[in-house]
């Protein structure tokens, strides 16, 4: 890369930070608002639980929707467009008066929040490829770092009794400022006119799907029963049951700004098969462990072993040939976000049938059953 257009491609480099920061920063600034929610629109737990599922259907709704809209019109039209969905209705989260108006609210945050997720992985793949080294561990840590920074900033704001509709209006400017210096920079490639706007995943984007799929399942199990485990399992306070996914997520983040090195060094497939044996070891030591502290060390590996197995697979699914990547990646996207979703229901269930502690050996199975597949993507 010559020297004149070495600072164009790192202006587009900060650019995909920026954007990986910002759906990250939305819907952790969203968290804190929940019990806010709630208490408006006098939902109980089992309704409040329905009505955050069209979050989740938004978002699966969109992502291959953005697929084809990003081929139509570039990656920055579509991020633009769907990161405005997701800042204003963030506001419209603090004051929806009603179940409806909240669950419709949350269906077109989710939309925006889904749609942009998919097509900043596709310009990811495409300033990864030009920079012709591993650069995705670092974009997918500052999704991380961003949800850090908006949970943060919300509940700071909540704290200091600024009101919920105003809190999410000052994130919402800070996002558009974030977004002003950014989008100039963001990717504007378009497929060709005959390029096939749907597509079913198949052979080598299904396999990649599939991982993806699992490695989400374990992020999400890691999100929503960790604690759960460490409560009624392991006997832990409730109040120091969070410290699981806390490690965890703490673990994924770091190893994740320095993983570009990692895979440089490994290579992709022995990055993934080196990532989903830490990870099922590490899940499996939280499992059987007799102590908090050794708990928590396998939490720590869990983080460690996963944060580079989905940036490497995205990769992955942008260089493949057998799809075009405007196809391809909203297909492993939205794969891996069902993962999210149906993971803890099935450890649920798996639960339910046996203990959690089947449940959590069948997921760390799982994670090294994707390390080893991993070597069959070429």
């Amino acid at each position: 890369m010559s020297a004149a257009s070495f600072p164009v491609a790192a202006r587009q480099q900060h650019a995909t930070r920026a954007v990986f920061f910002l759906p990250g920063f939305a819907i952790a600034a969203w968290a804190p608002l929940v019990p806010f929610a709630k208490a408006r629109t006098g939902l109980d737990e089992g309704g409040l639980g329905l009505t955050l599922l069209c979050l989740g259907a938004g978002s699966l709704l969109a992502m291959p929707v953005a697929g084809a809209l990003a081929a139509r019109f570039g990656c920055r039209v579509v991020m633009l467009v769907t990161l405005l969905m997701a800042g204003l209705t963030l506001p419209l989260l603090a004051i929806a008066p009603s179940a409806i108006s909240l669950a419709l609210a949350l269906f077109v945050f989710g939309a925006g929040i889904g749609a942009c997720d998919c097509v900043m992985n596709l310009q990811a793949v495409m300033v990864e490829r030009d920079a012709r080294r591993p650069m995705m561990s670092g974009f997918h840590a500052f999704y991380s770092i961003g949800g850090a920074v908006g949970a943060a900033a919300m509940t700071g704001l909540l704290a200091l009794g600024v009101a919920p509709w105003v809190g999410a209006c000052l994130l919402l400017a800070a996002m558009a400022m974030v977004v002003l210096v950014a989008a100039p920079h963001w990717r504007d490639e378009r497929a060709a006119g005959d390029a096939p706007m749907f597509a079913i995943p198949r052979g080598i984007v299904l396999l990649i799907g599939l991982l993806c799929f699992v490695a989400f399942l374990g992020e999400g199990v890691m999100l929503d029963w960790s604690a759960v485990f460490l409560n009624q399992v392991q006997g832990v306070p409730a109040g120091r049951a969070g410290l699981g996914f806390l490690v965890f997520s703490v673990a994924m983040t770091l190893t994740r700004l320095f993983g570009d090195r990692m895979v440089a060094w490994l290579g992709q497939q022995r990055a993934v098969l080196i990532g989903g044996a830490v990870a099922a070891a590490g899940l499996l030591l939280a499992t059987f462990a007799s102590v908090l502290p050794l708990a928590l060390i396998g939490y720590a590996l869990v983080g460690l072993g996963c944060a580079n197995v989905v940036p490497v697979l995205f990769t992955l699914a942008g260089n493949q040939k057998a799809m075009p990547e405007s196809l391809a990646i909203p297909a492993v996207t939205t794969l891996g976000y069902a993962g999210v979703l149906a993971g803890p229901a099935l450890v649920g269930l798996v639960a339910h049938r046996s203990s959690l502690v089947v449940a959590f050996v069948l997921v760390a199975i799982a994670l090294l059953l994707v390390g080893i597949a991993a070597r069959a993507v070429r």
